[in-house]
């Protein structure tokens, strides 16, 4: 049975004052719980904090980007390594902002994905549509596109998790049906399948992100192939992040 997944991304947002802060009211809400699993994707500034306050708590943490070289002279940027000595579990990529903003590819992803794989830090793959495609038909070609490029170098015995984050819905208010939500996860483990076979494909968590709240949540969850959110804005008070994270299951 997959463990759900309760994924928190800060953005640029909450540096570590914020951070200690936040965590000091989240922390005492969450308990441990086999059956689901709760991570903080925080600015690279305020991973240390995490480190310093959720070693001995059931929440884990994680980049929110990483560089595909383990060092050199890339001025600004942060290596797997690097945040493997923080303790990162977890390391997303691919996110439709840096996307949009700052120009990651497939390629570029699949490169900083084999790099998360061999510093031990599972990758969160983000694929979406734009409203563009959606409206086009072209929703399953592009998700398609996005896991089989950027899976090039993807390993059927190492951990993994996609998260699928209709473009459109991100920030908007706008959020996908249940149906319309179902039906890609549906999409998206046929696509794994194909790629790592249908018993690995039937393991790998595939979590909904976009406009995800405490009031629309609960419906999600309840549908299969959803395995648990990737949560922008109501991640950033601990209230509504645990609302959402301690959902029943």
């Amino acid at each position: 049975m997959r463990k759900s997944i309760f994924a928190g991304n800060w953005k640029m947002q909450m540096g570590p004052h914020e951070a200690t802060k936040y965590l000091n009211e989240f922390i005492p809400q969450i308990h441990p719980d086999k059956s689901r699993e709760w991570i903080i994707f925080a600015p690279f500034v305020s991973l240390p904090t995490l480190q310093n306050n959720l070693k001995n708590t059931p929440i884990k943490w994680g980049g929110q980007n990483c560089h595909h070289e383990p060092k050199g002279a890339f001025t600004g940027e942060i290596s797997a390594p690097m945040l493997k000595e923080l303790d990162c579990q977890y390391g997303l990529v691919g996110h439709s902002e840096r996307r949009q903003f700052f120009g990651e590819t497939d390629k570029s992803c699949a490169l900083k994905i084999k790099a998360l794989l061999e510093s031990d830090i599972t990758p969160m793959l983000c694929v979406g549509e734009t409203q563009k495609e959606r409206d086009g038909g072209m929703t399953q070609e592009i998700i398609k596109s996005q896991i089989e490029q950027g899976l090039e170098y993807g390993d059927p015995l190492r951990p993994l998790v996609i998260a699928y984050e209709p473009v459109w819905a991100i920030g908007t208010g706008k959020v996908a049906t249940a149906g319309m939500a179902e039906e890609v996860h549906v999409f998206i483990r046929k696509v794994l399948s194909s790629k790592f076979g249908q018993e690995r494909a039937g393991q790998i968590q595939i979590l909904y992100g976009g406009s995800v709240k405490p009031e629309n949540c609960r419906e999600l969850i309840a549908l299969p192939n959803i395995d648990g959110f990737l949560i922008g804005g109501a991640s950033l008070t601990a209230k509504s992040f645990a609302q959402i994270g301690l959902i029943p299951l």
